[in-house]
């Protein structure tokens, strides 16, 4: 549970940062409230920011949830791939092109956190006058309602092999997730999603004020 948690808050510390650093910038004069448009904007460069850290570590997190849910399904017994996070982290370096490798899928990454960012602290502008958690549960379903098919197409860019890959890019990744699992295969996972996002956010919200 350690490095999941230290992950989590470094991405909130990095997103509610930059988000701290943006609001200066475009904050006519001190203490003066945000409009929702400059909220949005905001969102979305601290989404810019935090997409840097969101696509290596989410790359490791992919690769070893692919792991084990074959493990589980396999009859047979062998040795796993990767050792663990570190393990995934040397291997992409040492085999899969360096550097880049790490920053498989930051198209898509890009793509979710951008404007899902900016969905999500444009929406918490707007119904923050009431409840803050209630807000923040709020603000993190719009997440996730507005970007998640970008998720399924990071995650299985990703996982996809190295050597032989299934997918040519981002945009053959959606056409082809579509064509064969339709509409229903860009959102899988949905719902859990939105179950673990609500409540999360809704304390994250409540902490950061």
């Amino acid at each position: 549970m350690g490095a999941p948690l230290a992950t989590v808050a470094a991405f909130n510390a990095v997103l509610f940062t930059v988000r701290g650093q943006m609001e200066s910038l475009v904050r006519s004069e001190p203490g003066v409230p945000l409009t929702i448009n400059q909220q949005f904007f905001c969102g979305a460069g601290a989404g810019l920011a935090v997409s840097f850290l969101a696509c290596p570590t989410e790359l490791v997190k992919c690769r070893l949830q692919a792991q084990s849910a074959l493990a589980d399904s396999s009859l047979t017994g062998g040795a796993p791939k990767y050792g663990g996070p570190m393990d995934v982290a040397k291997q992409v370096l040492r085999s899969e092109g360096g550097a880049r490798g790490l920053f498989k899928g930051m198209v898509p990454t890009l793509a979710r956190e951008v404007p899902g960012n900016a969905a999500m602290f444009g929406v918490y502008e707007a119904f923050k006058r009431g409840s803050l958690m209630m807000a923040g549960g709020i603000a993190g379903a719009a997440f996730w309602a507005s970007v998640y098919p970008t998720d399924v197409v990071k995650s299985a860019l990703q996982v996809d092999d190295y050597n032989n890959p299934k997918y040519k890019g981002s945009i053959d990744a959606f056409k082809k997730i579509l064509k064969v699992e339709g509409v229903k295969g860009l959102y899988k996972g949905f719902g859990p999603a939105m179950g673990r996002s609500i409540p999360a956010n809704a304390a994250c919200f409540l902490h950061m004020r």
